[in-house]
């Protein structure tokens, strides 16, 4: 099977029960990365090997998730499940209140479309570590809630290191930070905490997701090779100067929820 083919079927299907997009359309129709399959950053080469068993780096990501366990039955855990949902439009929505900006196909068409295809570029540069490292993860030793069960089973059989979650959130964040550089730091603190909820929902170690960032920083850098990702860019900056921006209410409920701290 194409690396293209997997990833869409294993990472972005297995983890979201629905596929990316209203209306729930094939692979076929999801939009291609704006980076050739061949030119994507390759994993195996940027990110060092997944810890080794009772390493020192396993010690710290058995800690780590020690601790996220325990907020299970917050606000925190119950945001990280809203960040585990790669459906269109809540996806990179989960940015709104940072960006100051709600996304959608029909107030940003530009920049909808843009991050629907850098996920896919972000995603696909974490695949080859994926399949060579094969990380169980740690739910399967720890045996506590994920924040999304109904994908427990597919998520058993696919390997966590790194973590394409966080890749395509890291990836968004630098490409929003740079749309809209006066919300950077709010833009780019979203970010990080985007990647913490994966450890908090259980599906990932710390390590998975420092490696997941790593590749989506080297997917944009790869990106700004691209002349239709710059034009895109572009665009999607006139397009935020009119978005309407996101309830207080919602944001509010955001903050709360990231002040509980891992």
């Amino acid at each position: 099977m194409k690396l293209k083919s997997l990833i869409l079927s294993t990472v972005l299907l297995a983890t979201t029960s629905t596929i990316l997009v209203s209306g729930e359309p094939t692979l076929d129709q999801l939009p291609k990365g704006y980076i050739k399959e061949e030119s994507l950053p390759n994993s195996i080469v940027i990110v060092p090997e997944a810890p080794l068993a009772r390493s020192v780096g396993q010690k710290m990501d058995d800690a780590i998730a020690s601790a996220a366990v325990k907020l299970n039955k917050t606000a925190r855990f119950a945001l990280a499940r809203k960040d585990a949902d790669l459906f269109f439009p809540q996806a990179p929505n989960s940015f709104a209140c940072a960006l100051g900006a709600v996304i959608s196909e029909e107030k940003t068409p530009r920049l909808h479309h843009l991050l629907l295809r850098t996920l896919v570029d972000a995603g696909l540069s974490t695949y080859k570590a994926k399949i060579k490292y094969n990380r169980m993860r740690p739910f399967t030793f720890n045996n506590a809630p994920i924040c999304t069960p109904e994908d427990e089973k597919i998520l058993r059989h696919d390997g966590s290191y790194p973590s394409g979650h966080t890749a395509l959130g890291w990836a968004w964040a630098l490409i929003l930070a740079e749309l809209a550089p006066d919300k950077s730091d709010a833009i780019l603190a979203r970010g990080l905490a985007f990647g913490e909820s994966r450890i908090i929902c259980n599906v990932h170690w710390n390590s998975d997701v420092v490696a997941g960032r790593t590749m989506g920083t080297a997917t944009v850098a790869r990106l700004h090779n691209s002349p239709q990702f710059l034009a895109d860019m572009k665009a999607a900056k006139e397009e935020l100067a009119h978005a309407p921006a996101p309830t207080s209410q919602s944001c509010q409920e955001e903050a709360i929820a990231l002040d509980i701290k891992l």
